[in-house]
C-alpha cells in the first residue's frame, strides 16, 4: 500500500525557506511532507516536474465575482476556472457588483446559494461596509466573512455608497471592537472630479496621485485613533507609499496591495479608445510604476492581487469618461506579474511571497499560501520560460475584454492542484471562513 497519494517533485520548489528541489508529499487533501527531490516516496502517484517550477497555488484576496445579480458580467463558474488555469486556488469575492450587496446576512445566504456547487476552486468571502449597515458588521463576522470592504468616494454602483467621514469612523470602531479588518478602497472625493474629454489623459488627470495620498493619510490616522486594522486597496500611486511605509514602522496594523495592471502597464502605453485599461484608481506613469516595484521589494506593498473587475463588452464603450471602470486579469496576474518581475531581476520567491503567502497571511486564510507540512495540497506547475500570446477569447473570463489580450506573457501554468487533486473540469471548491 503506498504510504502517499500524490507526490509531485520539482528541482525549482518554492517553499517558504526559498527554491530548491524537492518532492512534495500528499495524503488525502494535505501536504504530508516535503522531502528531497530524489528521496523514494512510495505514492499512487509520482509526478516528476523536473526542471519545471513548483509553486503553492496563489491567494487572490480581490476579486469582482458579481454573482447573484450581475452574473452576465461574470460567475462563480467562470471566474473560478479562469483562477485555477492562473495558478490560483483560493479567492476571496469582493461584496459589491453583485444583487444584493453583501452587506448583511441575508444578502451572504444569498451569495452562497449562487456558489454552492460552481466553484472550482476554494472561495471565501468579504462583506460590505456601507451607510446605516454598522449593526450587521458584527453577525456578519460571527458567520465568517474575512473582513470588511468600504470606500471613502464613489463605488460605481449605486447599492454600495461610500462611507462618510462620521460613518468610516463608526464603522472602524466597530470593527476594531471584535478583532476584524477593513479594507478600503482610499480616494478623496474632494480631489475627483469628472474627466473633462473622451481620452486617456482627461481621465488619468480627473484621478490624480493626490487624491488616494489624502485618503491614506486619512486612513492611516483613524487607524491610530480608533485602533482598527486596515488594509489599502489596489494602490496605484507612489505618492503614498511614504504615508504606508511610516505607519508600518510605526507599528500600526495597516497593510495594502497593488494589482498586476499597475506593475505591467503604463499610461503612456494606454491607446485611445482602448478603455479594456480603465480602472479606478487609473493606471499612471512608467516612474511612478518604477516606484511601485520598489514599494514592492521595500515590504511597504505586501500583496499583489487581481482586482478582478469584469465587464460585458457594451459597457466598455471607447469613450474614458463614460466607459465602466474595471480590469479583468485573473487568469493572467501571474504570468504578468512574472514577465515583469524577472525583467527587473526578481525571482520566484518573490513572486509566491506577493501572490500567496502574504495574502493568505493578511486576510487570515488557514491552510493556504505556502508549500509546508499541514497544509492544504494546492500546487502549481509552472513553465516560467514558455511564452504565450494572449487571446483573450479563449480566457475562461465571462467576457473577453482584458488590456492584455494580444500581449505576449511569459510563464505558463500547466497543471494546478487543489487540495491534492487536478483542477479537471469539475467544480470541487470550497468555502472557506475566517479562522478564530
Amino acid at each position: 500500500m503506498s504510504a502517499y497519494d500524490l507526490v509531485v517533485r520539482s528541482r525549482r520548489t518554492v517553499t517558504p525557506e526559498g527554491e530548491r528541489p524537492a518532492a512534495v508529499a500528499v495524503r488525502g487533501e494535505t501536504i504530508a511532507a516535503v522531502a528531497g527531490y530524489a528521496d523514494p516516496l512510495p505514492a499512487a502517484e509520482d509526478v516528476d516536474l523536473r526542471d519545471l517550477a513548483l509553486l503553492p497555488g496563489l491567494v487572490d484576496t480581490h476579486v469582482h465575482v458579481n454573482e447573484p445579480g450581475r452574473t452576465h458580467w461574470e460567475g462563480f463558474a467562470s471566474a473560478t476556472r479562469a483562477a485555477a488555469a492562473g495558478g490560483v486556488t483560493a479567492l476571496l469575492d469582493m461584496p459589491l457588483n453583485s444583487l444584493p450587496p453583501t452587506v448583511s446576512t441575508g444578502a451572504l445566504d444569498a451569495k452562497l446559494r449562487a456558489a454552492e456547487g460552481r466553484c472550482h476552486v476554494d472561495v471565501g468571502f468579504w462583506g460590505g461596509a456601507v451607510p446605516g449597515n454598522v449593526k450587521e458588521l458584527a453577525p456578519l463576522h460571527e458567520r465568517g466573512v474575512f473582513g470588511f470592504k468600504c470606500f471613502m468616494s464613489p463605488s460605481g454602483v449605486e447599492e454600495f455608497p461610500p462611507l462618510g467621514a462620521d460613518e468610516l469612523r463608526r464603522a472602524l470602531e466597530e470593527v476594531a471592537g471584535f478583532g476584524g479588518t477593513m479594507v478600503v478602497h482610499a480616494e478623496d472625493p474632494a480631489l475627483l472630479r469628472e474627466p473633462d474629454g473622451p481620452t486617456y489623459a482627461e481621465f488619468l488627470a480627473s484621478r490624480p496621485g493626490e487624491a488616494e495620498r489624502g485618503a491614506v493619510e486619512r486612513l492611516v490616522a483613524l487607524a491610530a485613533q480608533t485602533g482598527a486594522r486596515v488594509h489599502v486597496l489596489h494602490v496605484s500611486s507612489a505618492a503614498s507609499l511614504d504615508v504606508l511605509e511610516e505607519a508600518r514602522a510605526g507599528g500600526l496594523a495597516v497593510t495594502a496591495e497593488t494589482c498586476p495592471h499597475y506593475l505591467t502597464l503604463a499610461a503612456e502605453q494606454v491607446p485611445e479608445g482602448r478603455t479594456a485599461y480603465k480602472c479606478c484608481p487609473p493606471i499612471r506613469s512608467r516612474a511612478n510604476r518604477d516606484l511601485l516595484w520598489d514599494g514592492l521589494a521595500r515590504g511597504v506593498l505586501a500583496c499583489v492581487v487581481s482586482d478582478h473587475s469584469p465587464s460585458p463588452a457594451d459597457l466598455k464603450v471607447p469613450d474614458f469618461a463614460a466607459a465602466w471602470g474595471g480590469i479583468a486579469s485573473l487568469q493572467l496576474g501571474l504570468s504578468a506579474v512574472w514577465t515583469e518581475a524577472a525583467r527587473r531581476g526578481f525571482g520566484l520567491e518573490a513572486i509566491v511571497r506577493w501572490m500567496s503567502a502574504n495574502p493568505a497571511a493578511m486576510a487570515g486564510i488557514s491552510r493556504k499560501g505556502g508549500i509546508k507540512v499541514g497544509n492544504d495540497a494546492d500546487l502549481v506547475a509552472f513553465d516560467p520560460e514558455a511564452a504565450h500570446v494572449v487571446d483573450a477569447t479563449r480566457l475562461h473570463h465571462k467576457n473577453p475584454v482584458t488590456p492584455y489580450d494580444g500581449s505576449t506573457l511569459t510563464g505558463v501554468v500547466l497543471t494546478t492542484w487543489l487540495r491534492g487533486r487536478p483542477v479537471d473540469g469539475e467544480p470541487h471548491g470550497r468555502f472557506l471562513w475566517r479562522a478564530d
